[in-house]
């Protein structure tokens, strides 16, 4: 058996309930296994007693939430984690707290994956048009949609894109119903893709594709038909079915998603961001056959991906054996020896600054199979190396 990581110290923190749910407790034994220490970090005392640390895997969303909300134990909380970052240049993170606070806010997040797009230029791709709404609708509202791009119907989800608020959305159909809009929130259109969702679940250099329920097709422009309100957690269960995931109006084509596609918009999305642990919300334009992307995820739940351990353990076990000396100098596990495939400029004050995120284009990120039927809880899996050009 393999032992890169032996003699490492890894710390983590996850909240009881996230620990739960995973079975987090089964990934530790298998990295004590292999030699790696595994350390549950205490976050009520200061990082600096429990190192040194050679990695650190967290999800400290609730917190910088409750800190970006200016709660103060959460600020002074996340404010002693950024710190011992910053003090410790050495210890890699997984993920950066800037990069998670990107993926938390929907508006910033839907921002970056535009100029993702803009910078791939791949007419595969071609994400739903958004914009966010600070105040109740006005009567320029109609406008306002209009110089975005935005057409009925559109979704309304909330800015903030975790806790339990965050599933709760509203297909809103025509001018009447802009009064049941609550503000704050994202707009963004609604593309029809046939009542198919796929979850793209990334874990370093690899990922899973799992198919799931989405909503079913609607005509498009202004109708008679009243808002609806739902929670798009239940509708994309895999169990889920109800009139709202029906698939008796399929309409245009049926596509399934495209390898390259998923490995450019994962690669970048790692690239710009510096992130590990992440998933991809994807639909296929009915129509144009097109892939949209409409949510992107920190650290989600891996619902349906049963190798996510064996998948962060050989993650984990990458970045520890690179950090022995004389090896190859990394960001959260991704060489910097090759030139950038995908720079994308943000210019948010979320973002890590630009050196911080430069990854390189090695990442050849793949899915097992191209051909994937229409069956919900379909599961794809690839890593990265098959794919990859040598360095």
């Amino acid at each position: 058996m393999q032992t890169f990581g032996r003699g490492k110290r890894v710390g983590y923190w996850l909240s009881e309930k996230k620990i739960k749910k995973l079975n987090f407790l089964t990934f530790v034994d298998m990295c004590r296994k292999r030699g790696i220490e595994m350390v549950q970090l205490d976050l009520s005392q200061p990082l600096e007693e429990q190192g040194p640390l050679d990695a650190i895997i967290h999800k400290l969303t609730d917190h910088i939430v409750e800190a970006d909300q200016n709660i103060t134990e959460a600020l002074l909380l996340v404010q002693s984690v950024q710190e011992y970052i910053d003090a410790h240049p050495e210890t890699v993170i997984l993920d950066p707290l800037p990069a998670i606070r990107t993926l938390l806010d929907r508006f910033k997040s839907y921002t970056l994956i535009h100029k993702i797009e803009e910078s791939m230029k791949d007419d595969r791709i071609c994400s739903p048009s958004f914009m966010v709404l600070s105040n109740e609708c006005g009567p320029d509202m109609l406008e306002q949609l209009h110089v975005n791009g935005i057409t009925f119907p559109f979704i309304c989800k909330t800015q903030v894109a975790h806790g339990t608020n965050s599933h709760e959305m509203a297909i809103i159909f025509s001018e009447e119903d802009l009064k049941d809009i609550r503000p704050p929130c994202v707009i963004q259109s609604f593309i029809n893709h046939n009542a198919v969702l796929y979850k793209v679940f990334v874990v370093g250099e690899a990922y899973s594709v799992v198919e799931r329920p989405s909503i079913r097709n609607f005509p498009s422009g202004p109708t008679d038909r009243r808002a609806i309100s739902f929670n798009s957690h239940h509708v994309s269960k895999a169990e889920s079915s109800s009139h709202l995931t029906s698939r008796e109006n399929l309409e245009g084509q049926c596509r399934t998603p495209s390898n390259d596609v998923i490995q450019k918009i994962s690669r970048c999305l790692r690239q710009t961001l510096g992130v590990s642990l992440f998933g991809i919300d994807i639909i296929i334009n009915n129509q144009t056959g097109q892939h949209a992307v409409i949510d992107i995820n920190a650290f989600p739940g891996y619902e349906g991906v049963p190798e996510f351990f064996d998948d962060l353990l050989a993650h984990l076990t990458n970045i520890l054996q690179d950090h022995l000396p004389g090896g190859p100098l990394r960001v959260n596990g991704v060489a910097q020896s090759l030139p950038v495939a995908c720079e994308v400029s943000c210019g948010s004050c979320w973002v890590i600054d630009s050196e911080g995120m430069k990854k390189d284009s090695h990442q050849g990120l793949s899915c097992c199979n191209s051909d994937l039927a229409p069956k919900y809880q379909h599961h794809c899996r690839s890593t990265l190396a098959a794919e990859a050009p040598s360095q």
